[in-house]
């Protein structure tokens, strides 16, 4: 299958999902057209709590105020949740966005139960909820504001500078205790950068964000996530060295991971822009995932297994620990004690 890039879009392709009952052909002489049009599209949620319970995610409970992401990174591991829409989890992801308009009534009715245990909540787990259509919509601010009103503990993750807007909300939350940030820098070349995760902000003003963060008293972590093998791995110590610079207090990594149709995909974008190195890469990928593309067992999904992974985490905390990140004083336990359970008077959004 060979479609060429679309600029500003990290995957051209199409490729079926994998609960698709058609097939579709693709003409390996079509030249690339011009970059297809967002679309949104309202989802009215019956739950908006999703609860894990995998040993190897650090919270129980997430919010994903959208679903399909424009930043349009290739190696997001969300992509194939698309195929549930019967949609292409290449272009159509990052094209087709679905968002929630009724967020925050239906968090405020999960409150409102006898049974609910208060835990910190997670916005952002799958898709990015600082994605270019926030900045109308909304909804990840409509929830801070939520959280704020009944002092509940949440956790965020973003790529998205638009961060900056919501200070105001998660400085006040951060002096109860009860937010911390996660922000992503997963390469500082801007080449990389480009063709990876095409419609991010600049690692330049990821940092930025990072320091009006710290500034604001708001305890932040930088994600190296995730790790590309003869890709990005080269960065460990210079992303660190600026995350320190910046203000984080932790430091976290992700290796490349690759579930269902995303094995395709990445094998898709490596061909069209790193021909080079793309069987290289794929070769460290399988020395480090049992010998296939993907292990997707707890405890080796996220950080892999062997002497390659083993040489990441080694230069990880090795680097870490020489900028002061990740101390046993800089981990945040957020407050679950202030909790207050929601009045009848309920928010909605405006629109």
């Amino acid at each position: 299958m060979h479609q060429p890039p679309i600029k500003g879009r990290g995957h051209a392709i199409r490729p079926n999902g994998r609960f698709a009952a058609r097939d579709v052909d693709f003409d390996p002489e079509l030249e690339p057209g011009p970059s297809p049009e967002t679309e949104l599209f309202a989802m009215q949620s019956r739950s908006i709590i999703s609860s894990n319970d995998s040993p190897d995610i650090s919270f129980d409970q997430s919010i994903n105020p959208y679903q399909g992401c424009e930043h349009g990174c290739v190696y997001c591991y969300a992509r194939p949740s698309h195929s549930y829409f019967d949609l292409s989890p290449g272009i159509d992801f990052e094209t087709k966005i679905f968002y929630k308009p009724n967020a925050v009534e239906r968090l405020l009715a999960e409150w409102e139960k006898p049974r609910y245990v208060v835990k910190p909540i997670c916005i952002g787990a799958n898709t990015d909820p600082y994605q270019p259509a926030e900045k109308r919509l909304k909804i990840t601010r409509q929830l801070l504001k939520t959280f704020l009103e009944c002092r509940h503990p949440v956790s965020i993750i973003t790529k998205g500078t638009l961060m900056n807007r919501d200070l105001d909300l998660l400085a006040e939350l951060a002096s109860m205790r009860l937010c911390s940030v996660a922000v992503s820098v997963p390469t500082a070349n801007n080449a990389l950068k480009r063709v990876l995760e095409p419609r991010v902000p600049s690692a330049t003003k990821r940092f930025a964000l990072v320091s009006q963060l710290t500034a604001a008293g708001i305890p932040v972590t930088v994600m190296m996530a995730p790790i590309v093998p003869a890709l990005n791995d080269t960065e460990i110590e210079s992303i660190l060295e600026r995350a320190a610079t910046a203000g984080a207090r932790r430091a976290a990594w992700i290796l490349l991971r690759l579930p269902h149709e995303l094995k395709e995909l990445f094998r898709h974008w490596l061909c069209e822009h790193y021909p080079d190195r793309a069987e290289h890469v794929m070769s460290l990928l399988r020395q480090a995932s049992g010998g296939r593309d993907y292990d997707n067992r707890y405890g080796r999904r996220q950080r892999g297994q062997g002497p390659y992974a083993d040489m990441l985490k080694q230069r990880f905390e090795t680097a870490s620990k020489q900028l002061g990140l990740n101390r046993p004083d800089a981990r945040e336990n957020l407050d679950v004690s202030l909790f207050r359970r929601p009045s009848g008077n309920q928010i909605s959004l405006p629109f």
